[in-house]
């Protein structure tokens, strides 16, 4: 191999910020959902928390939620487990931060952590009058960095099309699928400290709608084995009424695909508006915790052949999807790398 000159990069130590946040701490009874084991809505609640500590540490400003990718939820969490998340800055534009999430989990006993879970958010540094602002841009240095920054490029065409065909579909009372609403107030309790209620309250609704809906499809409970993509419009304040409204949109031989809609309405006003959109996969399981074969949903309406085909239109898009890369996907003598590697091509 021929010998190649690199220059060094700016490093995130050089600019004073830092670009990685880690949360670490032990899993309590009262994080454990009604299968037992951590569910969804709360893993995102945490994902939420540290990828927002890393977004505010970079920018130096109060950041919003923009969107949270797709996340296999593949090994459950039990209570007293170590659980740590990493949160690695993998790319920037002008006002927003491409946040990488890890979720490793363990047996406190044991040495080594398991990688549970990965997931990609994107934050949105605002000011105080809720003005996007622009942010320090990101440059990786390591050879693991380049690998991510590559492939979190790469998600931006696919995440586009995808929510094209989100924003395209039609939800109306020509559906004829099971669906299931949960309607309540924003409480104070549920406003995070920039006073609006906080992305990661909002999917755990998500998350807890589309357990309703599929627990009655399936007739027992049900886990959440997959979020696809949550995409946030709007800030939703103390005294908004809330309803969130999850419906089936397909089922495979042992899962059940359900869109879910959060909207917002200020109580003085009679117009509700869409403040997140998310899919959840949820699947029954039987006593030993394996996915049981589930009663088959047939599409009625117009509607509902529409909507299926749609669930099916975005399993495609999202197989485009390239996994991150971790550490371990490196040859054990590529890192540590403080200097730009030549890129493919």
């Amino acid at each position: 191999m021929n010998a190649t000159t690199i220059d060094p990069l700016p490093t995130p130590a050089a600019s004073g910020r830092r670009s990685e946040a880690i949360h670490r701490f032990l899993v309590k009874p009262a994080d454990a959902g009604i299968a037992g084991a951590v569910d969804g809505g709360k893993l995102l609640e945490w994902i939420d928390k540290v990828a927002y500590a890393a977004a505010a540490q970079w920018s130096g400003h109060y950041c919003v939620t923009a969107y949270v990718g797709n996340i296999h939820l593949d090994r459950p969490i039990a209570v007293g487990e170590l659980v740590e998340l990493h949160a690695n800055l993998v790319y920037t534009g002008r006002t927003s931060m491409h946040i990488l999430v890890s979720v490793y989990s363990t047996d406190p006993t044991r040495q080594k952590p398991v990688q549970t879970a990965q997931c990609l958010t994107i934050f949105v540094a605002v000011d105080e009058a809720r003005r996007t602002v622009a942010v320090p841009q990101w440059e990786p240095a390591t050879i693991l960095e380049l690998q991510r920054h590559r492939q979190a490029r790469a998600r931006i065409s696919v995440r586009k099309r995808i929510e094209e065909a989100m924003a395209t579909q039609r939800y109306t009372a020509a559906g004829t699928a099971p669906s299931a609403t949960l309607r309540f107030l924003a409480a104070p309790s549920d406003i995070n400290w920039g006073g609006k209620v906080h992305g990661g309250r909002t999917m755990g609704w998500i998350d807890e709608a589309a357990y309703v809906c599929g627990a009655d499809w399936a007739g027992q409970h049900v886990i959440t084995s997959y979020f696809g993509g949550i995409r946030f419009y709007r800030p939703i304040v103390i005294g908004h009424i809330v309803e969130v409204t999850a419906r089936l949109i397909h089922t495979g031989p042992r899962s059940m695909h359900i869109s879910v809609h959060v909207t917002a309405t200020d109580p003085h006003s009679d117009e509700p508006a869409l403040a997140a959109h998310g899919l959840a996969v949820v699947v029954a399981v039987d006593a030993a915790g394996k996915a049981r074969h589930i009663q088959q949903w047939t599409p009625v309406s117009d509607e509902d052949r529409t909507l299926a085909a749609h669930a099916r239109h975005l399993v495609d898009l999202r197989a485009e999807v390239e996994p991150f890369a971790t550490a371990a996907d490196l040859p054990a003598d590529a890192e540590p790398s403080h200097f730009r590697a030549p890129i493919p091509g």
